[in-house]
């Protein structure tokens, strides 16, 4: 059994016979503990897929089905709690009003968990912040920090599946190792799922142990990352084509898994940031 299936996912908005088809088809597995990482060009249909999954999008047909049970388009809160995202801005996910304690005291209270205080010290604890940053506000942290504090909310309910939306596109190189190496260490200790968006083919090559390949609303190819360079079809290759020039480092892509510290040397996002 997958850990995860789609099947034939279809996402539309507006009315027939003008209605626009965001996701047209889209079908996929990933296994417990793997990470999958989706590509594609601006208005392709990747958030659109990861909003339909995660629940904040209710108007889909078709079939998604995590760990043997369906999820519908409405959904109980146990369903939802097994089902978290990480958005792309680290600093508008989070209210600027509130604190980091009220931030993540707040799926606590709405899921009706117990030991709220010891839930929030572990989960700064576990994405590296530590208690003293519990009682400050999201604009004294760094965009680092604050992507952080969106990871431990989305944690802090112990999903099952873990969905990332350009987690690290507002973030420099090294803070983008940071966060990614917190959510491998989590993903991997818990035994989750997870999906990533980028349009950084290099950090989605390193980071995931596969990539889904996304043109005009459909999946187009998915291929393990490091066969990424024998792909065949043509938007695959053209957007391996557009690639910086790495040298030595072009030919073999190590796993972020195996080599953390490789991240270092990534070039900046090729394309467009969604």
């Amino acid at each position: 059994m997958n850990f995860l299936d789609l099947r034939d996912l279809r996402v539309a908005f507006g009315d027939a016979p003008d209605c626009i088809l965001a996701v047209d088809g889209a079908s996929f597995s990933i296994g417990e503990g793997e990470a999958y990482g989706l590509v594609g060009e601006l208005g392709c249909g990747k958030s659109t897929i990861l909003r339909a999954i995660s629940g904040l999008n209710a108007s889909w047909t078709g079939e998604i089905i995590l760990e043997g049970a369906r999820l519908e388009a409405h959904r109980s809160l146990e369903q939802h709690r097994r089902v978290q995202m990480v958005f792309q801005d680290p600093y508008g996910s989070l209210h600027p009003r509130q604190t980091i304690d009220s931030i993540l005291g707040e799926p606590i209270a709405i899921h009706g968990l117990d030991d709220a205080n010891g839930r929030i010290n572990r989960a700064l604890e576990q994405v590296g912040l530590g208690r003293a940053f519990r009682f400050r506000y999201p604009h004294q942290l760094s965009g680092g920090q604050r992507q952080r504090v969106a990871i431990a909310r989305a944690m802090i309910l112990e999903p099952r599946l873990l969905l990332l939306d350009e987690p690290t596109s507002a973030l420099d190189v090294s803070i983008q190792q940071q966060v990614l190496v917190v959510m491998d260490e989590m993903v991997k200790r818990r035994g989750m799922g997870l999906i990533l968006i980028s349009h950084n083919l290099h950090l989605v090559s390193s980071f995931c142990d596969r990539v889904l390949v996304m043109y005009a609303g459909q999946i187009v190819e998915v291929c393990d990352t490091g066969q990424l360079h024998e792909a065949q079809h043509p938007y695959t290759t053209g957007l391996l084509a557009a690639l910086p020039k790495l040298g030595h480092r072009r030919a073999a892509l190590p796993q972020l898994r195996r080599d953390p510290e490789w991240l270092i040397d990534l070039p900046a996002a090729v394309g467009p940031a969604s």
